[in-house]
């Protein structure tokens, strides 16, 4: 594993949620971390409705600080920084099958009866963590 990858699993070891590690560890050279946990908060366990995996939320907004578009009318950066967040998603679900919460834990966190269900939690151990470390991974082996 790489450094950030490391970075990434021992946040969430610590409490923080999959966006939250994911977006501490790639950007540390470009903003606070105290921030990047503020801003993926709401992130975390899909957007708390098991869609979006938040390891990939956290995961696009990096590529957001790397290439984001922010000078109105830069259309040509707007474009490239669409197609850099389209490539992590696709190598993304080719690496997991999915890039939905839900589907990746196999339990509807929407249905509080499901996530209840013995068992969960243990997915939270065993398959977040492996998302995390995809989503760094496929992240730092992108060309910006």
């Amino acid at each position: 594993m790489s450094t950030k990858q490391d970075v990434a699993v021992e946040l969430f070891a610590k409490g923080y949620n999959c966006a939250q590690a994911v977006l501490a560890a790639l950007c540390r050279d470009k903003m606070e971390r105290e921030l990047a946990f503020r801003l993926a908060n709401g992130f975390g366990g899909g957007a708390r409705c098991g869609e979006v995996c938040g390891a990939v939320s956290g995961a696009l907004m990096a590529v957001g600080l790397e290439c984001g578009f922010y000078v109105e009318g830069d259309l040509k950066q707007k474009g490239y920084c669409n197609a850099k967040s389209f490539e992590l998603i696709q190598k993304f679900v080719a690496e997991n099958g999915s890039m939905l919460c839900r589907e990746l834990l196999g339990v509807d966190v929407r249905v509080p009866d499901d996530h209840n269900k013995p068992g969960v939690p243990e997915l939270h151990k065993t398959i977040c963590p492996k998302v995390i470390v995809s989503a760094v991974g496929v992240f730092e082996g992108m060309a910006f």
